[in-house]
Parts: C-alpha cells; sequence; structure tokens
C-alpha cells in the first residue's frame, strides 16, 4: 500500500526526466502508467463493489448468517480516496500526452466536431475551420456509411445506426482514415479512391503531398475546386491529418449527443462540440428546394390544397425537430462530461455577425483565428449576390438568413409551427400569427440569444 501510495511522485520524477530527453519515451511511459492505472482501477472498483455489499448479500454468497454491518467501513473509504487518487493522476497524464502531441506548440491538440442536420449553414460555418492552415478538416465523411450500412428509421436500428457513426467518427478524430476504405464505394485499391465525397470541400484533401499529379482518364467525381489531383492517397491523407495540429470535422448524421460521451472522455481525444441549428421553417424552405423530389407532397398541397398531408411527414418532421431539442436540452444541462465541450450556435446568428460568431467558436474551442479566416469571412458573407448552387457558401448573409420568410407559405409555416414548438421556444425562434406577421421584415422572428449557451 506504501508504494501505491508513493506511486505518482516517483512517476512524475520519472517522467520529467524523461520528458527531458525524449517526448516519444515520455508517451510511452504514458501509455505504460495508465494500464497500470486502469488495472488498479479494476482492481479497486472490484473490491470496492464488494465492500459496497450489504452483509445479507455477503452472508448469503458465502452461505453464512449476516452480521451486523459496522457504522462506517475504514478500508471502503481508503480504497476511494485511492480511486480519486489515481482518478487526478489519469487526468494530470492526459493533459502531458496532448500537450506532447502538439510537437512544441503550447495549445493542446483539439477535435472540433460540428454537429448539424441538413440545410442548417453547416457547410458555410464549416469552412471558419477549413479555412485555418492548422486544421485538419473533414467534410461529411460519415456519408460514404450512410450509403453502405443501411438502417431502419426509429427503435433499436436508429440506435445501431448512431453507434456506428460513433466509431468511425472516433477513428476519423485519431486519424485512422483507413476506416473510411470499408464503406467507399467502390472500394479502394492500393489505398486510393477517386470517390471520396465532397473531398474538394477540404483544403486539406486538396493540397501538396495529399494533392498528387493528375492521372489520365481516371474519373474523379469529387475532384478539387482549384487545382486537379490525382485520386485521393488515403495514406497521405492520414500522415497529412497527423501532422496537423488540430482536427475539424462537420456531420448532419449524429443527432444523439449522448452516443458522443465515449468519444469525449476518450484520454486520447479533447473534443469540442458545436451544435449548430436553425430556425426550422428556414429548413423546410430550404430543403424543398435543395430536395425537390423528396418535397413534392408538401409543394402540392401548399399549391393546391388537394392531398392532405401524410401523417408520417409530419411525423418524420416533429422526430427531427425532438431529436434536436433533446440533444441540445442535455448539453445545456451541463453533465460533468461535457463541461467546457459544449456550444449551442444559432445559423441567423451567424449570419447576422460571421466573425463575431467565428471568435466565440474559436475561443471556445480554444484555437487561434488567422487572419486567412477572417480574409474569407469578409470576402463571402459580404458578396453582392449569393453564389450559384444551393451548396455554396458564398453569401450576403446578413440579408440572406431570412429570404425563406418569402417563399414558405404560411400553411406550411403554421405545420412547422405545430410540430416543432417546443424545439423553436428553446432556441428563441418566435411563432408567426399570421401571414403578415411572417412576411413583415420589421416583425423580428428572433429572440435574443443566451449566454448560457456555451458550456
Amino acid at each position: 500500500m506504501e508504494l501505491r501510495r508513493t506511486l505518482p511522485q516517483d512517476f512524475w520524477e520519472l517522467l520529467h526526466c524523461l520528458k527531458m530527453r525524449s517526448k516519444y519515451a515520455v508517451l510511452l511511459v504514458f501509455v505504460v502508467g495508465l494500464i497500470i492505472i486502469e488495472k488498479e482501477n479494476n482492481f479497486i472498483s472490484r473490491v470496492s463493489d464488494k465492500l459496497k455489499q450489504s452483509p445479507q448479500a455477503l452472508a448469503e454468497a458465502n452461505g453464512t448468517e449476516a452480521s451486523p454491518a459496522p457504522a462506517e467501513n475504514g478500508s471502503l473509504a481508503s480504497l476511494r480516496e485511492l480511486d480519486a487518487a489515481f482518478s487526478q493522476l489519469r487526468s494530470r497524464l492526459r493533459n502531458v500526452t496532448l500537450q506532447l502531441a502538439g510537437d512544441g506548440d503550447p495549445t493542446p491538440r483539439r477535435h472540433v466536431l460540428l454537429m448539424a442536420t441538413t440545410r442548417t449553414g453547416s457547410s458555410f460555418v464549416g469552412e471558419f475551420f477549413n479555412q485555418q492552415g492548422s486544421i485538419f478538416y473533414l467534410f461529411e465523411p460519415l456519408w460514404h456509411i450512410e450509403r453502405t450500412v443501411t438502417f431502419e428509421p426509429g427503435g433499436a436500428n436508429a440506435v445501431g445506426s448512431a453507434l456506428v457513426y460513433r466509431d468511425v467518427l472516433k477513428q476519423l478524430l485519431l486519424c485512422d482514415l483507413y476506416i473510411l476504405e470499408s464503406f467507399i464505394s467502390p472500394a479502394p485499391e492500393g489505398h486510393l479512391t477517386p470517390f471520396m465525397f465532397r473531398r474538394g470541400s477540404s483544403r486539406s484533401l486538396c493540397e501538396e503531398p495529399v494533392c498528387t499529379p493528375s492521372a489520365k482518364k481516371v474519373f474523379e467525381k469529387y475532384h478539387c475546386k482549384n487545382r486537379r489531383c490525382g485520386p485521393l492517397n488515403i495514406t497521405l491523407a492520414t500522415e497529412a491529418c497527423r501532422r496537423k495540429q488540430h482536427i475539424a470535422l462537420k456531420t448532419v448524421r449524429i443527432r444523439q449527443l449522448e452516443f458522443l460521451q465515449p468519444l469525449v472522455e476518450d484520454p486520447r481525444l479533447d473534443v469540442r462540440i458545436i451544435q449548430l441549428v436553425r430556425d426550422p421553417r428556414a429548413v423546410l424552405a430550404s430543403r424543398m428546394v435543395a430536395f425537390s423530389g423528396k418535397y413534392e407532397t408538401w409543394k402540392k398541397w401548399a399549391s393546391e390544397g388537394e392531398a392532405p398531408l401524410r401523417e408520417e411527414e409530419v411525423q418524420r418532421l416533429r422526430g427531427n425537430c425532438e431529436s434536436i431539442r433533446l440533444s441540445a436540452e442535455l448539453g445545456l444541462r451541463r453533465p460533468g462530461w461535457l463541461r467546457g465541450r459544449y456550444m449551442l450556435v444559432r445559423y441567423e446568428d451567424v449570419a447576422r455577425a460571421p466573425l463575431q460568431k467565428a471568435e466565440e467558436m474559436y475561443r471556445f474551442a480554444g484555437l487561434p483565428l488567422t487572419p486567412q479566416v477572417e480574409e474569407w469571412i469578409g470576402k463571402n458573407t459580404q458578396a453582392p449576390h449569393d453564389g450559384s448552387g444551393v451548396y455554396s457558401t458564398r453569401k450576403n448573409s446578413s440579408e440572406q438568413f431570412e429570404k425563406w420568410r418569402f417563399s414558405i407559405p404560411f400553411k406550411l409555416a403554421q405545420v412547422v409551427q405545430d410540430a416543432c414548438a417546443p424545439a423553436m421556444r428553446l432556441f428563441g425562434y418566435k411563432l408567426a400569427s399570421s401571414p403578415a406577421a411572417l412576411a413583415n421584415r420589421s416583425f423580428s422572428l428572433l429572440e435574443e440569444a443566451q449566454p448560457s449557451w456555451v458550456t
């Protein structure tokens, strides 16, 4: 017992000496130390659980009669103190590892997750991180999993899909891009693929050395925007990820925040989660344009009023709003595992003050906002006209974010308000009581953002 009590001091003396010689030796010691600590914790937990059992339970297990329990179990108290000491040591070891991973940079390696749903402005906001040169940014890598693995909506299948997404996401944040080879179709050959979804939306996948000379007669469906590159070399991309100081990833395929707890608690990661939301009325209006074929029923009902909306359509809308609301409520409750690691952002606030919100998001993530990011924001949020195409990230953002008010019929807005009222109240979106109120620019549909949205 005395040897264990002196372990932290001796361990840190050894750690200090090795740190002066080589950071790789320190990392090796960290791994060994973590294994020892985990074994100690497992032992303590087993003994602690045994001691926590009531005398009656112990008697039944041993086939003896129960005896009166003492008022206080001194051994259990000691074990609790030792358990707390090991937990503290493990936390300190994690901090040292994160610092060493930075190759001398004082900023520890961050893993930023932008969590959103389709048509909430996530591509636009994701560019805030894509434009920072020290960040390895991935755009919707989970798209490949969604296309390859089929899950029926709801119930156990929804849980199964969330777990698959989470496990792949963890490997990606650890720069294990090889995990995608099991899902990209057609399958990569020799770690080469011309089918990486929206490769051009990730600067890190289109700059040297990841951008290799283009190959003749190779069709690349998702090519880089400003230069011609050969098929994506996943090995080079993985190495580039490991060289970058930080990692950011944007996804619209994770809805349940609670499933991300193992990622946040993983000692190899330092995760910051930014949940992006948007007025659900604006989301529906945007989806009806971007995914026109999927919303024919909505458009016919709004324009002709002949066939009523199917109940499953409304239920799907309500379910989407509820999953977003429940995740946000969990984040805003500030559970211990999320404290300091969750931020709620409304797209409307970003559109009105993009540079200010970018500064807030970078400050939350513990990252420096570079002049390159500021320049991109200036060029792409003050354009005289929006960029072409529904996926463009070039916008006159201060004017664009309310355009939906003049394109969506009031009867559709009413359906959304009825289905999504709890989420709208939480996020500060006001209900429109009439067509005139909906189309009146002087009537704001947005309440002020709450300071508590950064936890």
